[in-house]
């Protein structure tokens, strides 16, 4: 009888390593070495910064979408005044047209301001800083994670 939560087609572990073969690679070199004088400590604080930048772009990408969200919702929404007036509701069309077509967001923005906003005063200061941060120590981004990945390419999961 055939185990529908182990399917025969499923390889097993020697048909997996030919498959795909290992992840280790200990020949490979650390992408990003850091450089000298540069300490555990320094990493990883540095490590942080670039982790809290790659959140603000992340949030950043959300604010686009809420952008985008937002203008498709306005032009779909002159869609149904259009609509609303060809089906003899002027009375409805008029309604949405004053209260909602082109409305502020907050007051007096639209969602560009808000991008904008948050790119001239957030954002770009943002990574103004973590650039300097990085000139000044001479440490390329993501340092920690080319060090993590040297050692699980080499390593693996160690026990503590």
């Amino acid at each position: 009888m055939t185990d529908p939560d182990h399917p025969s087609d499923v390889p097993d572990a020697t048909e997996l390593r030919r498959r795909h073969g290992g992840a280790r690679r200990p020949e490979r070199p650390v992408a990003h070495p850091r450089p000298a004088g540069a300490d555990d400590a320094l990493v990883e604080a540095l490590g942080k910064v670039s982790e809290a930048l790659e959140v603000v772009e992340d949030a950043r990408g959300h604010l686009y979408r809420f952008h985008r969200l937002s203008g498709h919702a306005d032009l779909t929404l002159q869609e149904g005044v259009r609509t609303l007036r060809a089906a003899g509701r002027d009375d409805l069309a008029d309604l949405v047209d004053e209260v909602l077509v082109g409305r502020d967001v907050i007051d007096g923005r639209w969602t560009f301001q808000l991008v904008e906003a948050y790119d001239e005063q957030y954002w770009s200061a943002f990574r103004d800083v973590e650039s300097h941060l990085r000139r000044t120590t001479g440490m390329a981004p993501h340092v920690f994670e080319a060090e993590m990945k040297r050692r699980e390419q080499t390593q693996g999961v160690l026990d503590d």
